[in-house]
């Protein structure tokens, strides 16, 4: 047998039925790495394609009907690639295996609804969310315009019913969403739309879910047997399938690791349903890779290293992410992070071991690169939730003081929280005193907590922050497949900075979120404005004018504002389908198209061609920079103080960010 044919199949489920079979599907769900990973199954697109192709197109299957492919949302974040491409970079891989209808995952709109529908329409297949309604689209209308339902006709003329659906638990983590939305239960919806597919003419009925697996098998109890044939789900990233109530529940792995190959048999009468058989296949290191599947991650990868040098933010102060510094003591650059982290999740405090921080550096006053926040940034374990008793967040921060002075990446960076500690009392018990929000803490109390997935699974000795799915007892209120990278929260953070060259996609739910963040975070006082001096090196992109979205009605009282934070409504703002009309798109949009253009990638870091008017305009911004950067290192400027004319300076296009050590880690 051919390694196609072979390696890592197993049979899930065995319908015992025999010949050719009268539907043939495949389905997969919640993908995000493109790349191989090193364990078994190692994944990644190239090798997830031969398969793919295999159920495609192998001679083995002429003469059967085409297969049809079912996706059950999860893509477009989160990645280190999506960081820097918004999702933009997933859209070919979707469309070359050949998806016919899709529904909607959480992390599928991270990037804001405007992104999402931006992304969904370079897509050669449909997306579905039944049960989940924006008012502001017109009555009944689900969120970002997707459909509800599908009718899908197999090649030997079957037709199939396809339903949307997603559960309310992960809406409220979403902190990108319109206002007013109404959740309708997956089970009713289910009733009422699936006779709707029966009347015209389907004869199989999919769900495609975006739920975790309890909440799939509560849809199936709930729904008359046969009324729906069989549940496709997501959300969760393990492999799974059940049978309840006469109905296949299947979730089909993560991340280019699994998918599920479905054949499907008509049962004998009028009306009598459906058998599967149902076959696991394993991406494994012996299954070959698709060449064409390894040219575009080629060009994925180099697109992407342009990119990386691309500016996204600028610092005013030197930011310490030295070891030396995250590992033992207060950082300004930790300060920073934590804060960041607490303001996006609306909680009490937060905490980050100092490990987190990877770039063992001091950054300068100047540009950040892209490259600067991934390099510093690097793990996928998103940001998390926890709700946490004071004695567990005092045993926390116990555990980050114990092993110093090793320079062990447990210590913690802290948000909202104050602490002291000796440094030569017994491991366990160094801490002398310790704060949230300037008192002490209640062992007794519930705070909510920021920190890294990473921590939530107590690794790096943080025990007493075990969640419940690891074996804990903390109460997990974002989980880390709802969760978002640090990396995601800094690029979304510094895009809501611009002033020029706007990412036309930064919809109105995003600027209510970071604005609320903003009166948080910035009442220190510490965001400088930019310069009002012209830069040659600022283009603008063309404006854009988008339609504008129907009037907002507010009349349903099923309509509920999800996320961590209360509504606010900006009245000054006019509500677009995606932006402000002159919003300009320098940012993302109008950059050649990652991994389909010739041209290579250009900015003003990495063009090579400039003119002596140029150079000369840059070696003044430098030498501004590096006399900034003197002051704020108390050295003395006395070559450069000699260019009269040439004061400090924060560049146009954005605010520079000049966090403070604030005393919040006391070393006694």
């Amino acid at each position: 047998m051919s390694n196609l044919e072979s390696d890592g199949l197993s049979v899930t489920y065995s319908s015992d039925r025999t010949g050719s079979p009268d539907l043939r599907l495949i389905h997969y769900n919640d993908v995000y790495h493109i790349e191989s990973g090193s364990a078994e199954p190692i994944g990644g697109a190239s090798r997830f394609q031969s398969l793919v192709n295999y159920y495609r197109s192998d001679p083995r299957f002429t003469g059967q009907p085409d297969v049809l492919t079912f996706f059950s949302g999860d893509a477009f974040n989160p990645s280190l690639e999506s960081t820097v491409t918004k999702g933009r970079h997933m859209v070919p891989f979707l469309n070359k295996t050949g998806i016919d209808v899709a529904c909607v995952g959480n992390h599928d709109l991270d990037f804001g609804v405007a992104q999402f529908r931006h992304l969904s329409s370079q897509c050669h297949f449909p997306w579905l969310l039944a049960n989940v309604l924006d008012p502001a689209l017109g009555e009944d209308v689900p969120i970002a315009n997707c459909g509800k339902t599908c009718l899908l006709t197999s090649s030997n003329g079957i037709k199939i019913g396809v339903i949307g659906l997603g559960e309310r638990e992960w809406l409220g983590t979403i902190n990108s969403l319109p206002p007013d939305l109404i959740y309708k239960s997956a089970s009713e919806t289910a009733k009422e739309l699936a006779p709707r597919l029966r009347e015209q003419g389907a004869e199989l009925v999919v769900v495609v879910s975006h739920q975790r697996e309890p909440n799939d098998n509560k849809l199936a109890r709930n729904l008359p047997p046969g009324l729906v044939n069989i549940i496709l789900g997501g959300h969760d990233h393990y492999y799974s399938h059940t049978i309840v109530n006469g109905t296949h529940v299947l979730r089909s792995g993560t991340d280019f690791k699994q998918l599920s190959y479905i054949e499907a048999f008509r049962k004998s009468g009028t009306g009598a349903g459906w058998d599967f058989s149902i076959t696991r296949r394993d991406v494994v290191r012996s299954i070959p890779e698709d060449r064409a599947t390894v040219a575009m991650v080629d060009r994925l990868t180099s697109s992407l290293k342009a990119k990386l040098e691309k500016p996204v933010g600028y610092t005013v102060s030197p930011l310490d992410g030295r070891f030396s510094t995250v590992r033992q003591r207060e950082s300004n650059l930790g300060n920073f992070v934590c804060d960041l982290m607490r303001y996006y999740y609306a909680a009490d405090c937060a905490m980050m071991a100092g490990g987190t921080i990877r770039g063992d550096q001091i950054y300068p006053p100047g540009v950040l690169r892209l490259k600067d926040l991934l390099n510093c940034f690097p793990f996928e374990d998103p940001v998390v939730l926890l709700r946490v008793r004071g004695q567990a967040l005092l045993d926390a921060l116990e555990n980050g003081v114990s092993q110093l002075p090793a320079l062990e990446g447990r210590f913690p960076q802290v948000s909202n929280i104050s602490f002291g500690f000796k440094l030569d009392g017994p491991s366990g018990s160094r801490l002398t005193f310790a704060r949230v929000g300037g008192k002490p803490i209640d062992l007794e109390k519930e705070y909510l907590v920021a920190t890294r997935g990473y921590m939530a699974r107590g690794k790096d000795g943080f025990t007493s922050l075990l969640v419940k799915s690891e074996g804990g007892d903390v109460e997990e209120i974002v989980c880390e497949e709802n969760g978002v990278l640090i990396s995601t929260i800094l690029r979304q953070y510094f895009l809501s900075l611009k002033v020029l060259g706007k990412w036309r996609r930064w919809s109105p739910s995003l600027r209510r979120h970071w604005g609320l963040v903003h009166r948080g975070l910035h009442t220190g006082g510490w965001l400088k404005p930019p310069s009002a001096m012209p830069s040659p090196e600022t283009e603008k992109a063309p404006f854009h004018q988008l339609a504008p979205r129907p009037p907002l009605q507010r009349t349903s009282r099923e309509a509920h504002y999800y996320g961590r934070f209360p509504e606010e409504v900006d009245h000054n703002q006019v509500s677009t389908n995606g932006t402000n009309s002159d919003a300009m798109d320098s940012d993302s949009d109008e950059d050649p198209e990652i991994l389909t253009s010739p041209r290579p990638t250009s900015n003003y870091v990495t063009c090579p061609a400039r003119s002596s008017a140029e150079e000369e305009h840059r070696l003044k911004l430098a030498r501004r920079v590096v006399r900034k950067w003197m002051r704020h290192a108390g050295l003395e400027p006395s070559v450069l103080s000699t260019m009269d004319g040439e004061g400090e300076f924060i560049p146009p296009w954005t605010s520079g960010i000049s966090p403070r050590i604030e005393g919040r880690i006391v070393i006694e």
